[in-house]
């Protein structure tokens, strides 16, 4: 994967909707979604789900299927974990004798972020 394709799939990611979206379609599996099923797992309104399917769908990151007279939502499994090996494949690169990535440290609660 190159830093380009990279970046547009981290930038789609970037929104919390768009997050919460691609989370949702993540838990759903391999079945996928109807715009109507994520709408009620996420309370957001049709064209704005509208609007954040088609960002994640251009970044690659939300496949959308026909079906009959609905489209069913994928969440792109291989795209999404080829993110998360882009930025994990570089652990360590200039540290000699690191272990490995280990457990996140970061924030886990908006309440537990910093301002600068």
């Amino acid at each position: 994967m190159d830093l380009e394709i990279a970046a547009q799939g981290f930038s789609a990611l970037g929104s919390e909707a768009r997050l919460q979206v691609v989370l949702t379609l993540v838990k759903a599996g391999q079945g996928g979604l109807t715009v109507g099923d994520i709408q009620s797992r996420t309370d957001m309104a049709a064209s704005t789900l509208a609007h954040h399917l088609k960002f994640l769908a251009a970044a690659g990151l939300v496949r959308q299927e026909k079906d009959g007279r609905s489209v069913i939502n994928h969440a792109a499994f291989g795209h999404l974990e080829n993110l998360a090996g882009y930025i994990l494949k570089e652990c360590c690169a200039d540290a000699n004798g690191c272990a490995g990535p280990s457990e996140p440290s970061g924030p886990k609660r908006k309440s537990e972020f910093v301002d600068d």
